[in-house]
This record gives C-alpha cells, sequence and structure tokens, in this order.
C-alpha cells in the first residue's frame, strides 16, 4: 500500500530506509518528508521541507535535553 511519492529512484520505499537505518519517530519523520518534498499532491515542496526542519527541531531539542541532563 505504498504511494508513488514514497518510492525513489531504485525502487526503494522510503519506510525500507527508515528502518534499515533504525532511526526513530523524529528522524524517519525528517528523511519521509525530504524523500517526498515536492512530490505529494497538495503539498509544496518548501511545507515539506518546512515539516523535516520541524521535526529536526524536536529532534535536537530532545538530545539537548538528554545532554544537559548528563551534565
Amino acid at each position: 500500500m505504498s504511494n508513488n511519492y514514497y518510492i525513489g529512484r531504485n525502487g526503494m520505499e522510503v519506510i525500507d530506509f527508515i528502518e534499515a537505518f533504525d532511526l526513530n519517530f523524529n528522524c524517519g519523520n525528517i528523511v519521509k518528508y525530504i524523500a517526498r518534498a515536492g512530490k505529494k499532491d497538495g503539498e509544496t515542496r518548501y511545507r515539506a521541507l518546512q515539516k523535516a526542519y520541524d521535526y529536526l527541531l524536536r529532534e535536537m531539542a530532545k538530545l539537548e535535553g538528554v545532554a544537559n541532563a548528563e551534565g
């Protein structure tokens, strides 16, 4: 049940890449939104990249919190 905007030129699905690299939710979404940027109907390339950026900021904030907690 994949959509064409999740399949790369080589036929690899984004979900397979995410699982192969054991990415967490935020990082998986970053990859997903970058891979489909400009391909999904009704979503501009800019908007998809903005979503990827939002997830990047979330992941960085999470890591920052962990680093601060560790001292």
